[in-house]
Formats: structure tokens, sequence, C-alpha cells
């Protein structure tokens, strides 16, 4: 009996301590703390202000996607004169250097060569025959209207008449073809001497002849071009060549001045592709100066594919771990981090592809909502 009083005591003493074990348990331990949303930061109305933070509606705006491509400053070829003598002679004088500016009829070249005395010697030499051709043959035609002499007489004469006249022709045109005037040739102004003049008021891009050398008439001389209309020939890729179109604006700058801006007009695609896989494409420059020459190296943005859509300004979106991010405005000086899927970045704003919420948005100084939510201070103070 006794022994079972003493285990039904030691069993009661024993469920005690554990009850009051497990209270003490409960009260000793840690209770967890609310789960916060994380992407929520709080500000007070004097750090957002000393912060700068703007708020209001993304809106609606005409966006152009940007391609970049690089190209050369060109002359079209109906503005490139090559500069030939066309019988060949000796160089006696030139004073062009690469670069001079020349005008329309000034001199290039000085030739000489015994050829070209020879051709005025002919011509002048033809023009007295066709004289003395000219006077037989009209009193043959006098003799022969009245039966005075025969017929094959005066046929012969006419004959002799018209071949001298093609042949005074012919020296004529081989004479101005050399710069020489026919008309004002005689025997006293015989000369072994031509020169050659600028055809354009250009510059001079190529000089291929000193003093002293023989030029033959297949060779060039000087390369002349004309500045007053210049184009571009930009190079682009296969791919990116599908979404031009001719009449498309392009915006150009130099490496040296990248702040000057050239306008220019796509006005030809070629239809050819290289074996790069690239293209050329030919573009009018409209605004240009003395300081853009032929073979200056130019970036170019071509801007594709117009269209309205949701933009926010640059500032509005922020890069965090290789994701972006805006900002909803949701009262009290609160904000809440919001992932987006940007787009074409044009003119100081961003498109956002993503669906935003009927909400403000921060659209200046996200970056210091960023700093203060990473560096611990979403719980606010």
């Amino acid at each position: 009996m006794k022994i079972n009083i003493i285990l039904s005591l030691s069993l009661f003493l024993f469920i005690t301590s554990c009850t009051t074990a497990e209270k003490e348990a409960e009260k000793t331990a840690v209770k967890p703390t609310p789960v916060q949303e994380t992407n929520l930061v709080q500000f007070t109305a004097e750090q957002k202000k000393i912060a700068g933070i703007i708020t209001g509606m993304p809106e609606k705006r005409g966006m152009s996607s940007v391609l970049n491509v690089n190209g050369l400053v060109d002359v079209p070829p109906e503005n490139v004169f090559s500069i030939s003598v066309p019988l060949g002679g000796y160089i006696r004088k030139t004073s062009l250097i690469p670069g001079m500016a020349v005008r329309k009829g000034a001199v290039l070249a000085t030739i000489e060569d015994q050829q070209y005395v020879q051709l005025q010697q002919d011509y002048l030499m033809a023009k007295n025959k066709l004289k003395f051709a000219e006077a037989d043959y009209i009193r043959q035609k006098g003799l022969n209207a009245t039966k005075a002499t025969s017929d094959k007489l005066f046929q012969q004469t006419e004959s002799d008449f018209n071949q001298q006249k093609i042949m005074v022709k012919s020296l004529g045109e081989q004479l101005q073809l050399i710069g020489l005037n026919p008309l004002s040739l005689n025997a006293a102004n015989i000369s072994r001497r031509i020169q050659i003049y600028s055809p354009i008021d250009g510059h001079v891009t190529k000089v291929n002849v000193n003093t002293g050398k023989y030029v033959n008439a297949t060779d060039v001389l000087f390369e002349l071009i004309n500045p007053k209309k210049l184009h571009v020939n930009l190079t682009v890729l296969e791919n990116d060549a599908a979404n031009l179109r001719e009449g498309q604006k392009i915006v150009c700058t130099t490496n040296r001045s990248p702040d000057k801006k050239y306008l220019a007009t796509i006005h030809l695609i070629s239809p050819s592709i290289g074996d790069d896989r690239s293209m050329s494409v030919h573009c009018d420059l409209e605004n240009y100066g003395k300081e853009l020459l032929p073979g200056t190296y130019l970036n170019a943005a071509v801007k594709l594919n117009h269209a309205s859509v949701t933009a926010v300004p640059d500032e509005a979106v922020v890069k965090w771990e290789n994701k972006f991010y805006v900002f909803t405005d949701e009262g009290n000086h609160q904000y809440k981090m919001l992932s987006v899927d940007p787009g074409i970045l044009s003119e100081g704003f961003t498109e956002i592809k993503s669906t935003l919420p009927a909400k403000n948005i921060v659209l200046k100084n996200a970056y210091a909502i960023l700093m203060k939510m990473k560096n611990g201070g979403e719980e606010g103070e």
C-alpha cells in the first residue's frame, strides 16, 4: 500500500515539473518578427525634398529605335573629274598639290610636244588648200553649167572640195580637244605648248605628275572634286538593311567633332550583298561645311519604326542586379519597387513594354530611392 502511494506521488511530481518547464519555455521563447515587404521604402517629407523626388504619370510618346552604323563621306561620280591630256606630252609647269582649291578655267598644267606643232601646221595647210579647192569648185561649177567642161571633171572638183572641208573640220576638232581655238590660229601664233584648264570650281585630290614627266593620253594627271554635293556611303549589315527605306533621315557625327550633327537622307540602298554580308547605303548630305572632306569617317544613327509607346524619363528607370525597375508612389511618401521591361531609348526617354499600374511613378531621382532601400533604409524613421 505504501509503495502504491509513493509511485502515485512520484508520477504527479514528474507531470507537474514537465508542465511547469513547458510554460517557462513558452515565456522565454523569442517571438518571430512579422515579415515585411522588401520592395517598399518609406521617406519622410524632409527626405523626399532633399532627394528631389518628383512623381507623375507615364506618357505616350512617338519614339523610334535607332540603328547605329558607320560610313565615309563620299562624292557622287558626276562630281569627280579625272584630268588627262588627249595627245600626251611633257609636263613643263604645274604647281598643284592635293587639297588646293582651284577655280573654273584656272591653268592646271602646261604641256609641250612636237606633235602639237605638227597638228597646228596640218590644220593651217588644210585650211589654205580648202580655199583653193573652194575657188576651183566654184569655177568648175560655172563652166559645167555652160557645158564648157565635162561632168566628170566637175564631179572630181566637187569631191576634192568636200574632202578638204572634212579635213579642216577634223583637224579643227583635234585642236579644240587640246584646248586650242582653230578660229584664232594663224602662222604667227603656232606654239609647241598647250595648257590644261580646270573644268570646275573645286579641290585637287590627286596629283600624279611632276615637272618634266612625259604623260600619255591614257594617263590621269590630276583628280578634282566638286564639294558642293557630298554624300555618305554607309556600311550596313544584311539583316539591318532590311529595316531601311529610301527617304529615311539619318544623323551623322564625326569623331573629331561629336557635338556637330550632320543631317542626311537615304536615297539608294545597294541591291547587292558583299562577302562580309554587308550592303552599301548611299545618303545625301543636307548640311555641311568646308570642314567635312571626302573620306571623313562618320558615325550615323538611323531612326526606325516610329510608334506611340508608353515612356518615362530615363532617370525614372533604375538597374539592380541586371534587372530594371521603376518606383510607384504608394502615398504618404512611400514608394514601391516594380520590375519592368524597357524598350526603345530616345531623346531622354525610355519605352516601358510592361503594363504599369494606374499610379504616379517616380520620374526623377529614382536612384535615391534605390540607394535608401538597398542601404537598409526601408523601415523608415
